[in-house]
């Protein structure tokens, strides 16, 4: 106010601001937004504050080069199971060409292949947000749950299954490692059941074993088993979730029958399945 008071006194007749020129045009010419380009190839997690400062540009004006003239974003890291290499990337290449040309030849491939894998069952696991959910009114408060933890009982069943349905299945014992000698002890009673149920296969011994690259499936031991009763093992890429199914439609549905059981249950399951 005193200012302005001043300006009147000295005959300035106008409220409006004086004319200038602005921020100079020099701040996003070619030459800085190289700059900030190379800044990026160097480090992609610099700041905008630390490029605009080794710049020497605004904040405003950098960002602007960032989304406008560079057209990027701001991401997150995206999480993966796991960061394969160049050799682990051609072999899932190779193995998954593999299949296919094997799906191709024979019609009755899918229909001879036994699939095998082992998974933590608890006596009790919480519910997922999609199970807990249910429709709500706009005037009825939202649901609230506490958080909750799994059971810390629990045992590791295996199993095996084909295109008709399960062909084995087993429970741990408490305390035993799943190792390649208990693994091999497993496919002994595989074979037993596969030599009962599935005749037609065990004579013409066509049937094929598909199971990930666990230890206990790729120690040495476990391959003089194998190739000692000559039975043929399905390749399966490395670090490759997608490609064993029974993660996805048999395990979550067993465990939903097996919630809740006492382990002197299971071990009477465990004994029937022997």
């Amino acid at each position: 106010m005193f200012q302005w008071h001043a300006r009147f006194k000295t005959g300035r007749t106008s409220v409006d601001d004086n004319e200038h020129t602005g921020r100079p045009t020099s701040c996003t010419t070619p030459e800085t937004v190289e700059q900030i380009q190379d800044l990026i190839r160097q480090d992609r997690r610099r700041t905008i504050c630390d490029i605009a400062e080794e710049v020497e540009v605004g904040y405003g004006t950098c960002q602007r080069v960032l989304t406008e003239e560079m057209g990027m974003h701001h991401v997150t890291a995206k999480f993966v199971p796991r960061i394969l290499t160049a050799d682990q990337k051609q072999q899932c290449v190779n193995v998954c060409t593999e299949l296919r040309q094997l799906a191709s030849d024979d019609e009755m491939f899918l229909s001879r292949v036994i699939t095998g894998d082992e998974s933590w069952v608890y006596g009790y696991e919480p519910e997922t947000k999609r199970q807990s959910s249910h429709w709500k009114s706009p005037t009825s408060p939202r649901p609230k749950k506490a958080r909750q933890v799994k059971s810390n009982l629990k045992s590791v069943i295996i199993t095996f299954f084909d295109i008709k349905g399960i062909v084995h299945k087993e429970f741990v014992p408490t305390g035993q490692t799943v190792n390649s000698g208990f693994y091999c002890e497993v496919l002994r009673r595989l074979r037993e059941k596969v030599r009962r149920h599935c005749p037609q296969l065990w004579r013409e011994q066509t049937w094929l074993l598909h199971h990930d690259n666990a230890p206990s499936h790729t120690a040495v031991l476990h391959h003089q088993f194998m190739a000692k009763n000559k039975m043929a093992v399905i390749p399966h890429p490395p670090y490759s979730p997608d490609l064993a199914p029974s993660d996805f439609f048999l395990l979550p549905k067993m465990k939903l029958k097996l919630e809740g059981l006492r382990f002197d249950t299971i071990e009477e399951i465990q004994a029937e399945t022997q």
